[in-house]
Order: structure tokens, then sequence, then C-alpha cells
């Protein structure tokens, strides 16, 4: 098997040679670790250079992240380059594409549905069809789609659909033959210079079109940067210019506020945002913004809630820091923007490092009752130094490792798949992966425990509380698609019990 070379390293270049005001860059990180509780990471490009890059402490730029429905932007991708080739159009009828998946009795907006609503996430459903699609018993994703009602004419009503995303990938997977990811090789990463990238697939084995696909921070930028070259990269036309053009132009109308960046018109897999932006997103703070027009790609890495908080600090700093000519460095700008990104890391547990309680909970352990965590039995089996490690063993008998250190991020690998995805095969589960602990006691008889995962935007924290032989583990999610707090569980030393309780 041959050799990949390292594909040729982005340039970097100081801000102020690009244009661009140091100060409004170090203005920007404060404001998103004062306001938002900081990022993963962050990269801005301008004229296809990189001015800055940066983690928060446990993430790493060279990590891969998961990009949730970023992938979306892939899979579009996809389909243009399809197009190109003449597998299809846009206004190709989708079932046309699945005769063998398509209902007896088709109805007419089923029967109207091209493949440029599905782009445009104006299918016609009223409500978001993905979890009967994902629900379905046999696996079979494209006919549990197809068999969901259309209340409108397609093309007339926008709403978000991964499921649309997910046709796109079955389209590109049935004409072409090929898994996704292998289309994609030869067409995108490669000449991206994108490494091998992890895809989860659906229960059937197709490439997930709507999220599942995870990327480092630079891969990102060059996705974007290719997008603001029109389609070129390093002087060949690995997309056309005119498929650039239409998928990041609006489609169709998505909402009525100015002031919102999920409200500006959505293309074919891509937001339109304030100030001519466009970019992929996705959950939890999964960004690829483009600013054609001051030629500029923001990439960001998170964690967080509340995604248009972000984008309004990138328009509130940022956008104004990018100036139409070289400026003059200033010192101590620059000085002060490299102590912050110096300084980034994500904030570690409250407390100091020991408790008086330490030598009587070391080796103690606290069994749970059955629970839908499936944790039944909690280990104490280093509190000494300023490390500290536990064995949780779940319903099944295995035993999972944790590790943390006080005022620092310990780097370890876990079992504990807990963060998984739900259609995650079993087989996969139980993989060991990077987790990164910090801990500390914020009272004598309470530990928390930070966790990172940083191939995820997931850092839940773990609160435990002693009292005699019995322990209460409380957890909170910093993001969920659900609850961020999950049910208390109450354990014994040489017993178990077990309470319900959410934080409020």
């Amino acid at each position: 098997m041959p050799t990949r070379t390292a594909p040729p390293a982005l340039l970097r270049r100081r801000p102020e040679t690009e244009g661009v005001d140091s100060a409004g860059i170090a203005a920007f990180l404060a404001a998103v670790d004062r306001d938002l509780g900081g990022l993963h990471s962050f990269m801005l490009l301008r004229h296809g250079r990189v001015l800055v890059e940066g983690a928060w402490t446990p993430y790493a730029e060279a990590l891969p992240h998961q990009l949730f429905s970023l992938t979306k932007s892939f899979a579009s991708t996809a389909i243009g380059l399809a197009v190109t080739e003449g597998l299809l159009s846009v206004d190709t009828p989708v079932l046309s594409l699945f005769p063998d998946a398509a209902p007896a009795t088709p109805g007419d907006h089923l029967r109207a549905l091209r493949v440029r609503h599905l782009l445009s996430m104006s299918t016609g459903h009223h409500t978001d069809p993905t979890g009967a699609m994902t629900a379905a018993a046999d696996g079979d994703w494209v006919r549990a789609f197809l068999a969901q009602p259309i209340e409108h004419v397609p093309g007339t009503y926008f709403v978000y659909n991964s499921g649309a995303s997910h046709l796109l990938a079955e389209i590109v997977t049935r004409l072409s033959g090929q898994d996704l990811r292998e289309y994609l090789r030869p067409r995108l990463f490669e000449p991206l210079g994108i490494a091998e990238p992890a895809w989860e697939t659906s229960p059937r084995g197709v490439r997930i079109g709507g999220w599942g696909l995870s990327l480092r921070l630079e891969d990102i930028a060059r996705f974007g940067q290719l997008y603001l070259q029109r389609g070129t990269w390093r002087g060949r036309q690995i997309l056309p210019e005119a498929w650039v053009a239409e998928a990041t132009a609006w489609q169709v109308d998505n909402g009525p506020r100015p002031e919102k960046d999920w409200e500006q018109g959505y293309g074919y897999q891509f937001w339109r945002c304030q100030h001519g932006a466009v970019r992929g997103d996705g959950a939890f703070g999964q960004f690829c913004v483009v600013l054609p027009e001051q030629e500029a790609v923001v990439a960001i890495l998170a964690g967080l809630g509340n995604m248009q908080a972000v984008l309004d600090r990138v328009w509130e700093h940022l956008l104004p820091a990018l100036g139409a000519t070289p400026r003059a460095p200033v010192p101590a700008a620059r000085r002060a923007l490299r102590e912050a990104l110096a300084g980034l890391h994500v904030p570690r547990a409250e407390g100091g490092p020991t408790s008086a309680l330490v030598p009587t909970l070391a080796g103690a352990t606290f069994r749970f009752a059955p629970n839908p965590r499936h944790l039944a039995a909690l280990t104490c089996r280093e509190l000494g130094g300023d490390t500290c490690a536990f064995g949780l063993t779940d319903d099944t008998g295995s035993t999972h490792r944790l590790a943390a250190a006080h005022g620092r991020w310990l780097n370890s690998t876990t079992t504990l798949g807990g963060w998984r995805s739900s259609i995650t095969p079993l087989d996969q589960r139980s993989a060991a992966v990077p987790v990164a602990g910090t801990y500390g006691w914020p009272a004598p008889d309470i530990l928390q425990l930070k966790l990172c995962f940083p191939l995820t935007p997931f850092c839940p924290v773990w609160t435990l509380r002693f009292s005699g032989d019995r322990l209460v583990l409380q957890q909170r999610a910093n993001v969920s698609f659900g609850p961020v707090d999950s049910p208390d569980l109450e354990g014994q030393q040489g017993g178990f019990i077990i309470i319900w309780n959410i934080l409020q």
C-alpha cells in the first residue's frame, strides 16, 4: 500500500500582516471565556492563511472532534460532485432513486419530491421525520423516511430535517456504488489534505448524511476555505464554482427575525448568516463560517448549548477586527493575544486536593441497584497525592477506569462508553477512548470529578457526596440532547439502594 505524503501545511501569518487586529481576536477569546465558559478549539483564516489557532486544554487542534450536523455540508458537497459527474440532477425525482423503498401508493407530494428539496430541507414535512426514520425496527431508514406524511407542497415549507440529509448520503451511495467516505476520499478529502475521517453508519451500513462525521479543526478550516475560493484548491477546481454558488445561495425562507442567524435563509445544507456570511454548523457549537466579503474563515469546535451566543461574539469582536489593509503591529496587543492563547483551558474542578475522609474511603466499593445508567458499583481505587482513580463496574460485570488530577487535566483512556451514540454498534461501545479528568474537594464530604471526552463535546461533572457508608452520585452534562441532569444514584457499602432525584 503506497505511503501517503503529508499535505502541504497552511501558511501561518501574524494577524496584522493580513489586516487583522490582534486586540480584536484577544477580545473574542476573553468574551467566550467570560460569557460562555470557553470553546474547545478555534482557528481564523484570512486570504487562506492561518492567523490564529488555539485549543482549550484538554482539547487539542490535532484531535478529531464530533461534528454532528456540520456533516450535512459534506453530504451536500458529495451531491454536488455526483451532479457534476452526471449521476443525477437536483431535479431528479426522489422516488425514481428508491423504487424498492417507495410506499405502495405514494401521495402527490411524495411524487413531487425532488433532490433539491432534500438539499434545502423544503421537503414539505410539517415536522422533522428523523425520529420516525431512526426508530425503524428493521433499520431501513430510507423506507421509513418515504413512509412519513408530507403535508405541504415540496419547496414551499422549511423544517429542519436530518432525515432528508441522510437520504442525500443514500443517493450518492446507490448511484456511485461506493461508500460515501470512499466516494469523497479522492474527490474531496485527499485534495484538501484531510486524513481518514471517522464517520458513523446507519444500521444498514450506510454513512449517515445528517451527522456522524468527526474531523480535526484544520480540516474544517480547509473545507471552509474551499468554499471561500469557489471550489478551487491549490489551483485545481475540485468543486464546480456554479455548485458552490448554488449551494450557499438563499434557497428557502426559514424565518423572519433579522437578528437570528438561523433565520437568514437556507441553501443546500448550508445556512445563510448575517453580514453576508454562510456556514455549516453542528449541535453544541461546531462551526465552519465563511465570510466572503472579508475573505475569512472561522472554524470553531465547542460544547455549548447557546450557539447563537457564539456567533454573536464573532460578529461583535472578530468582524470589526478584519480590516481592509495590513496594519502596523502593536507589540502589547500581540503579547496579550499570545498570553490569552497560552492560558486557554476548560474550567477545572473546584476544591482542594484532599479531605479528612480520604483514609476511610481508600478501596471502598459502593454498590447501586439496577438503574438506567447501567452502573452497578463504584470503587475508590486511588485517592492519595494529587491524583485519584475510580473503578466503575457496569451491569454486565465489566469494570472501567476513570482517573483525574488536582489542579490540572490528567489524560488517559477509558472503556466507559455512556457518551456514545445510541446507534453505535454494541461491539464498539466498549472500545477505549481518550478521556481527561480533574478533581477537587469543595467540601470535606464532597468530591467533584470533572471529565472531558476530547473527541466529543461532552464534559460531564460528577459530584460524589459521602455520608458514612453511603454515596450519592450526581451527574450533570455540559450539553445534552435531553436533560443535562441524570437521576441521582445512591450507593451503599455492602448493599445497595437507589433514589431518583433530577437536579433542578
